[in-house]
């Protein structure tokens, strides 16, 4: 199947085709303490560490339950089909899904920069340049990850899909396809790089910062049902943006927090946090119309989208910039 096919399919397959079976009725719930429920689906990686907050904040009106999936298709059908509240999706994902008629918005960054290009030790790759005739593993065609190393291989004057070989994996298969030779490199959100990098396996060849400086990729949807609760919706963003902070300030406690959500060990998280400083970033997390723009600007110049979202109906900042 040729990738523009493949691309046609997965718009199909995001807006429509249910990847779960049924789904129980009812998401959110009220406990006798009077707190709302709120299911957030999130995938473990460092990109959704704002997730710690169930731990960490007290929540005035809701009571925090993280949902984990395995995998980009199963998050994006169960906002989409109302299995959870809200969750946290890579940006172009979300956009496809409003553009498809979710009723979803956008109202929180999960984080900034955070992905890298990670290539096998002992290898000749020392550049971008070095990655022709090499392939590299990405997460999805729907990825920002994808969108940042067709960037990058065009400002080296590489063409995508012909000088570099772009394989779709899934991101906890990378670190083994690497170390056993299946692929040359991978571009994905940490912490899967600092693990290559543990392993001694893979080295980084270039943080996503030095790429596009401050990019976006994960965003927060929510169901609208739960933005027409302002109240509820303004406390957990609240809580979640007082954890960016947290995070922030306090990387170690962060890490140590972030055992029972990513499964990871802390030190591979104090590392993705802290090394070198700016890998990840948890402030200016209010969603605004340059960051998407530029977002759907690069999807439509590397075919990833046909036309773009209304993104003054998409996104709803008002929450993160009154949290």
């Amino acid at each position: 199947m040729k990738r523009r096919d493949f691309i046609k399919v997965g718009l199909t397959t995001l807006a429509a085709a249910p990847v779960f079976g049924a789904f129980p009725g009812g998401v959110s719930r009220a406990f006798a303490t009077g707190k709302q429920t709120l299911k957030i689906g999130y995938l473990p990686i460092t990109d959704h560490l704002l997730m710690i907050a169930a731990q960490q904040h007290r929540f005035e009106h809701i009571k925090l339950e993280p949902i984990k999936f395995s995998s980009w298709p199963e998050a994006a059908e169960a906002l989409r089909a109302g299995a959870v509240d809200g969750a946290f999706l890579l940006t172009p994902i979300g956009l496809t899904l409003r553009r498809n008629g979710a009723p979803i918005k956008a109202v929180l960054l999960g984080h900034r920069n955070g992905s890298v290009i990670t290539v096998r030790n002992g290898n000749d790759i020392n550049s971008i340049s070095d990655l022709k005739g090499k392939t590299i593993a990405i997460p999805s065609p729907f990825s920002t990850h994808n969108l940042l190393l067709r960037k990058v291989l065009t400002e080296n004057g590489l063409i995508p899909d012909s000088d570099v070989r772009l394989l779709d994996m899934a991101p906890p298969e990378m670190v083994m396809a690497l170390a056993t030779r299946r692929i040359d490199g991978f571009i994905v959100a940490e912490p899967f790089g600092a693990q290559a990098e543990a392993q001694q396996v893979g080295k980084v060849l270039t943080l996503s910062k030095d790429i596009w400086n401050d990019h976006i990729c994960c965003v927060l949807n929510l169901r609208e049902n739960i933005i027409n609760q302002p109240e509820i919706a303004q406390d957990l963003v609240t809580g979640l943006t007082r954890t960016a902070h947290f995070i922030q300030s306090e990387p170690d406690e962060a890490a140590q927090l972030s055992v029972r959500l990513l499964g990871q060990r802390p030190e591979i998280i104090k590392t993705v946090l802290t090394t070198p400083k700016g890998r990840i970033t948890f402030d200016s997390l209010a969603p605004t119309v340059a960051d998407f723009a530029a977002t759907q600007n690069y999807m439509l110049q590397f075919n990833v989208a046909r036309e773009q979202v209304d993104l003054d109906q998409y996104l709803d900042a008002h929450f993160a910039l009154n949290a």
